[in-house]
């Protein structure tokens, strides 16, 4: 076996050395490195932008169903070829290497915290229990994680679905209450506010000082859920895709604009609709960073743009804490599972 490497370089099968994220194929063996932890696997959650992509492009749920069984037997993992984009998963703790500097023990029920496109992953019961309608897929199989990989053990007090949907995003509400401190009294706007990164994104604006939070949503049905959830001071419908559209229904520009939704064509509009100084934050993994950069540079708008990367230190604990708090936030995640 060769030497382990906390990045799991040891798994990549590749000719070239990659990170596992970036491999075409990892080593699923049981067996462990010194360093790593072995999950036995409860259920899959895909992130938005891969799932709607195979929903679109397959014509039922179960050839959905089908394209992921390829795909992580293919690959050695759940990486969307499409999207580039995997998810997350709950599971039990299963084995704990010798080495293993994560601190869990064998029996902990936990949500990964890193993406399924890195996490190698083996399904055993052919997914026969989801009807590839749904992000979230109950599963029976095995993940390994890597010394450098975050787990967190899930709470007592939420349902593992819960949970797990909430971790899925939890790196969004996290950074947008960092941005959002730096700024005194700022307007926030989250495009995609009734979404699970969305409404989570609008409470930690809320909590973090924001003078006003504005959420957008694409049509009147979430408009009206997101009014009744009351996470957002004003809610107002517009289709992200459309600029002069998304421009006009936030009115005053956004100090803080935060994209949260799956679909792509949205940098212009969020980067015209926030103000001078401000910072446009791209959750989504729909999002064109080329076409993000190069649209500033267009309008000539002085906004700083982040790129949510799903990690800030103690971002699961936060994300759980919202959800507990925020009666409306949790509402909205339920509604969804």
């Amino acid at each position: 076996m060769p030497a382990t490497d906390p990045t799991g370089l040891h798994r990549v099968l590749d000719d070239r050395v990659v990170l596992p994220q970036a491999a075409d194929r990892l080593d699923t063996r049981r067996e462990l490195w010194p360093d790593e932890v072995r999950i036995r696997v409860e259920r899959l959650n895909l992130d938005a932008a891969s799932f709607r992509q195979l929903e679109r492009t397959h014509a039922d749920g179960d050839a959905v169903r089908k394209a992921v069984l390829a795909i992580v037997a293919t690959r050695g993992k759940m990486q969307n070829p499409e999207t580039g984009s995997g998810g997350m998963l709950v599971g039990t703790v299963e084995e704990v290497g010798p080495e293993s500097p994560l601190g869990l023990r064998v029996g902990d029920r936990v949500a990964t915290l890193v993406s399924l496109t890195l996490t190698p992953l083996v399904i055993e019961d052919g997914l026969q229990r989801w009807d590839g309608g749904s992000e979230q897929v109950p599963c029976d199989g095995y993940a390994i994680l890597f010394g450098r990989s975050i787990a967190a053990v899930l709470p007592d007090d939420l349902a593992p679905e819960l949970a797990l949907a909430v971790m899925d995003v939890c790196g969004a509400p996290a950074l947008t209450a960092r941005v959002v401190e730096q700024y005194d009294a700022p307007v926030v706007a989250v495009i995609g506010g009734a979404g699970k990164s969305g409404s989570l994104s609008l409470a930690a604006a809320r909590r973090s000082g924001a003078k006003r939070t504005v959420g957008v949503v694409p049509h009147a049905a979430e408009a009206a859920l997101l009014r009744d959830a009351g996470v957002a001071d004003e809610v107002v419908v517009a289709d992200a895709r459309e600029p002069i559209q998304l421009r006009d229904a936030i009115g005053t520009p956004a100090d803080v604009t935060v994209v949260c939704v799956d679909v792509p064509g949205c940098e212009g509009g969020a980067v015209l609709s926030t103000a001078p100084g401000g910072t446009v934050i791209f959750f989504s993994m729909a999002t064109s960073f080329s076409a993000a950069a190069l649209g500033a540079e267009g309008l000539a708008a002085d906004v700083t743009m982040l790129i949510g990367n799903g990690y800030v230190p103690g971002h699961a604990a936060y994300a759980v804490d919202l959800v507990r708090q925020d009666a409306g936030v949790r509402s909205l995640f339920e509604r969804r599972l």
